[in-house]
Formats: C-alpha cells, sequence, structure tokens
C-alpha cells in the first residue's frame, strides 16, 4: 500500500512517517514544499498550490494524508490561508482523481467550531472565528461536496485540536516554556479548560485511518482527556520537574488591551510578535471537545494524557 503524506516535513508528519515507516506493507512517499531534516530520503519537493506538482506526486499512490496547511495566526495576506488550505486540497482531490486515487484523510482543526463552545461533538455547526478556521471549513464543504459526486470513495476529516508533544515549538511548548521558566503571568482565574492531543496518539490516530479503510465520509474530533485547566498545567509542570512555579495574575480586560497594543506595533513594523489580541482571547478562552465518536471508532490511544505531557516536559525542560 503506498500511502503519500502531503506536508510530512514539519512536526506531525515526522512522526507519522516514523509510525508508518514501522509498519509491514507500508509505502511511504512524503511530499512537501521544505526538504525534511528528518526524512530527506522519502522527500520530493512539491506546493499544493501548483496543480501540476500534485499530479505527479500522486503518481501510483493507494491513500492520500493531508498535513499541509498555513495555520499561523499571523499569516499575511490573509488570502493566503484560502490558497493552500482550500484550493491546495481541490488541487490534490483533482489529482487523485486524475490517478484513480480513492482514499484521504484530511487534517482539519477544531479551529471551525469557534471560541467557548460547549464541548462540542462533530454534529455542531461550525462557526469559525478567524481565517485559518473559516479556510478549514472551506476546505470540508469542498470534501462533503466531493463525496457526492465520488460515493466510491474513503474520506476522513480529523479534526484535531491543540497538539503537543516533544521537539514541537508551538503554542503548548510556549506555554510550558513560560511556566517553567517561572516567568509565566497568568491572565484571568486559570479556571478554562484546555483541551490537548499529544503527538504520539494523533499520528497513531492517523495510522489507524489508513489500516482500516473503510467507503464512505467521516469526520472525527481528536483529543486526549482529561481535559485540564491553565491550572492544571502550572500544577503538572512543578510535579515533573520537581520545582515550585511561581505565578502572577493580572485581569483579562488588561490582558487584551495589552493584545491589541502588540496588533498596532506589529502592525506598524511588519514584524510576527510573539504575543497578540488573538492569541490572548485564545488563550483565555476555553476549548473543551468532545472525542467520543474517535475513541468509539476502534482506536485505543498509546499513551495517556498524563504519559504525554511528562514525556514532552522531561525532553524539553528536565535538563
Amino acid at each position: 500500500m503506498k500511502v503519500t503524506i502531503i506536508g510530512g516535513s514539519g512536526f506531525v508528519g515526522t512522526r507519522l512517517i516514523e509510525n508508518l515507516r514501522a509498519t509491514q506493507g507500508l509505502d511511504i512517499r512524503n511530499v512537501d514544499k521544505v526538504q525534511s531534516d528528518t526524512h530527506p530520503a522519502l522527500t520530493e519537493i512539491g506546493d499544493v498550490t501548483n496543480l501540476a506538482d500534485m499530479r505527479l506526486a500522486l503518481q501510483g499512490s493507494d491513500a492520500v494524508v493531508l498535513l499541509a496547511a498555513e495555520h499561523r495566526d499571523d499569516v499575511y495576506p490573509v488570502v493566503r490561508y484560502f490558497d493552500v488550505n482550500v484550493q491546495g486540497l481541490r488541487n490534490i482531490l483533482q489529482a487523485m482523481e486524475e490517478n484513480n486515487v480513492k482514499h484521504i484523510i484530511f487534517t482539519s482543526s477544531v479551529a471551525v467550531y469557534g471560541l467557548d463552545k460547549d464541548n462540542p461533538d462533530e454534529t455542531l455547526a461550525p462557526d469559525p472565528f478567524n481565517h485559518y478556521g473559516k479556510s478549514k471549513w472551506q476546505a470540508e464543504q469542498t470534501l462533503k461536496w466531493w463525496f457526492t459526486e465520488h460515493s466510491d470513495w474513503t474520506i476522513s476529516i480529523v479534526r484535531p485540536t491543540v497538539i503537543f508533544g516533544e521537539g514541537n515549538r508551538g503554542n503548548v511548548w510556549n506555554l510550558l516554556n513560560q511556566i517553567a521558566s517561572g516567568k509565566f503571568m497568568m491572565i484571568g482565574p486559570g479556571t478554562n479548560r484546555k483541551s490537548m492531543a499529544y503527538v504520539g496518539n494523533v499520528v497513531a490516530f492517523l495510522q489507524f485511518l489508513i489500516q482500516n479503510k473503510s467507503i464512505g465520509y467521516e469526520v472525527y474530533n481528536y483529543v486526549d482527556k482529561p481535559d485540564f485547566t491553565t491550572n492544571d498545567l502550572v500544577y503538572h509542570t512543578g510535579k515533573v520537574l520537581d520545582k515550585k512555579i511561581p505565578t502572577r495574575r493580572i485581569p483579562y480586560w488588561l490582558g487584551m488591551l495589552g493584545g491589541y497594543g502588540f496588533d498596532v506595533l506589529a502592525w506598524v513594523t511588519r514584524k510576527k510578535l510573539p504575543i497578540s489580541s488573538v492569541r490572548v482571547k485564545k488563550f483565555c478562552a476555553v476549548t473543551q471537545f468532545d472525542s467520543a465518536k474517535a475513541m468509539d471508532s476502534g482506536f485505543k490511544p498509546p499513551f495517556t494524557m498524563e504519559e504525554g505531557l511528562r514525556r514532552t516536559l522531561k525532553s524539553e525542560f528536565g535538563k
């Protein structure tokens, strides 16, 4: 079985390739616009916005895992989200059809739900609040329409929550780094719950979907339980690293005011800054999601949430 991973040179893709390479009966290829530092021999250079690249990349494939996306909070111009996340998917679907490939796993995002929703499952109507979420929802709608015309295909959409793990330098790492360094400033009371997903479990679920192909169209949230509060993360960080974590607190309104100030500064300087109003809003929001459907599919996460957090803290900050 030949599996083509689109956008596999990043954090999730690298771990997924490692898992799949250890599995008998799978032939793995990575297609990305940047070379993979870990798996260069398996990587071909290609851009999802280039249809010719995708036509060539998908020759002989049996299944496609689409990881490539524009996802940062500060992508400019904003049309880039839609060029990559929506038109890029359309290019892949056209290339799949031309190459008679009928199995795709698309990584979307819980960002399609918007903020402060009450533990939504896959039946909740999407309400994205930013361009990233809007572009992912448009891509999902494209896939749903595509299935109406291609009912013999296998289309799986996975909406992971924020992913963390060893080697990642994303939002969770930034938060844990601040906590571990003792320079952490809590905005608000810290009681908002955060759904997260450990990378080892996310890639295991993607592999599960690859190997358990069933014709049809399915959407899955992916979340590892339990959902921790920000206060819980402070507690577990201190416990794992065996250190007392001082925590300074400021009210939410003051944090948002500072975020807007950084927005203005970023616009004036045309620089990407680590703080913004969007990031403050996301930090303070309740982001809980239901993952019962994924857990009822027959998949068993290989790691507990606590184990994933411990592995990450020990690897990144345990020196």
